[in-house]
């Protein structure tokens, strides 16, 4: 990012004491940093601190306002820094910030800006699991789309009202990749000779990437399933980090507990014969394929669809295999395509991942042991063993921080 010029909008709710570290992040990478702040922002964080960060004005109202801070020279300063920005991210988007600006509305500088920049607009829609589920705001962050307006969802996780559900801003560095790819995706200001500049090629770009997640159920009655306790987490961060470095995403996944991106082209499967019937009949149209879900390996060999009586059930479930998807593609694989598959084990991970390697006729093989700590399921950091058929790399870290780091081994 270095020499981007990036305005960060604030808006007020409880997260907008993050943007402060954000606005040091972009810093650190490089950007010239501006901020824009509206007047409700500025009840969770003084604007003062932002001056002195950005060492730069922060504009909270059209005109003059009350504050120490905005002492913006001129009403019309919302034009002059649309020309200059590269561009705008709104961090944290509250829900109101989010309504009018969707709807054009300019009684603060902030929404003015919005209005008048010429570059990409970044929201990061921050606010209770509720109000992001509300129609309304469901609604608003589809007229925003519409707008071309770019949508980076929040993560789940503990909120200030005590809930656990989504609305959670973004970690910083997942704001900044989205950054990154926005700021590469295309032309951007040189603003030294005002010219357009040429973008910078992403590893991915151009490129057809299927990923799938989470768990598969397989049912034994109408309200039994075997299953395990997959988040999701690593398939998801796999998927975001090759849309960061260009890619075409599709997402084939199981139940997971929080929404998917949108931007992530979803579809959700329920079963491991499911799963392989989608990913084969689409698997010819994909550049790159990457295997991360928790996928079951064996299924009941009766199923019915009413509920078993405890008087009535037997004291044996005879199960039977489950298909082998990852197998099959490296059975019948197209000659330019890299396949990724993940292996969880409990004990001899190398070994492990390089006989799944050899066997599954993959490319890598991404495997983490259940027992060992920050690794697992349902955690937000893992250790990958990546195994390839010439080299193995391990990676340790946040799931989002080792997946970029997967694809950028493989890929760079």
């Amino acid at each position: 990012m270095k020499g981007k010029r990036i305005i960060l909008g604030v808006s007020g709710g409880i997260a907008a004491y993050k943007s402060v570290t954000l606005l040091r992040d972009l810093q650190k990478a490089g950007a010239q940093v501006r901020v824009v702040m509206t007047p409700s922002a500025t009840r969770f964080v003084g604007s003062e601190t932002f001056v002195a960060l950005s060492r730069n004005e922060v504009p909270i109202h059209v005109f003059n306002g009350p504050e120490a801070s905005d002492v913006s020279s001129s009403w019309s300063k919302h034009i002059q820094w649309g020309e200059w920005a590269d561009l705008m991210v709104v961090a944290p988007c509250t829900a109101h910030t989010l309504a009018a600006l969707v709807h054009g509305f300019s009684d603060n500088m902030l929404l003015t800006t919005a209005l008048a920049i010429r570059c990409p607009l970044l929201l990061c829609p921050t606010m209770d699991g509720g109000m992001y589920r509300a129609a309304p705001t469901l609604r608003n962050l589809a007229v925003a789309r519409e707008h071309g307006y770019h949508i980076l969802e929040p993560d789940t996780g503990y909120l200030a009202s005590g809930l656990h559900d989504a609305g959670r801003l973004p970690e910083n560095d997942v704001i900044l990749n989205e950054i990154h790819r926005l700021l590469q995706e295309g032309p951007t200001i040189d603003h030294s000779s005002g010219k357009h500049a040429k973008p910078v090629d992403l590893p991915l770009k151009g490129k057809r990437v299927l990923v799938t997640a989470g768990p598969t159920r397989e049912f034994i009655d109408a309200v039994r399933f075997i299953s395990n306790p997959s988040s999701g987490k690593m398939g998801i961060a796999m998927a975001e980090a090759a849309r960061a470095m260009g890619a075409e995403i599709t997402l084939i996944h199981g139940k997971l507990p929080a929404p998917v991106p949108p931007e992530l082209n979803p579809s959700e499967i329920v079963s491991a014969q499911e799963l392989f019937e989608y990913v084969s009949a689409v698997s010819a149209n994909f550049d790159v394929i990457i295997m991360a879900a928790a996928v079951s390996d064996f299924t009941p060999l009766n199923q019915v669809n009413h509920k078993i009586k405890k008087t009535d059930a037997s004291e044996q479930l005879m199960l039977k295999p489950t298909p082998d998807t990852l197998k099959w593609l490296g059975e019948n694989r197209k000659e330019h395509q890299v396949l990724i598959g993940f292996a969880m084990e409990t004990d001899n991970l190398e070994a492990e991942a390089e006989r799944k390697l050899v066997s599954k006729k993959a490319d890598w093989i991404c495997g983490n042991l259940l027992n060992a700590p920050n690794s697992g399921f349902e955690t937000d950091d893992n250790t990958i063993l990546l195994k390839g058929r010439a080299s193995q790399h391990l990676l340790t870290g946040s799931k989002r921080d080792v997946a970029l780091g997967i694809l950028k081994f493989i890929f760079t």
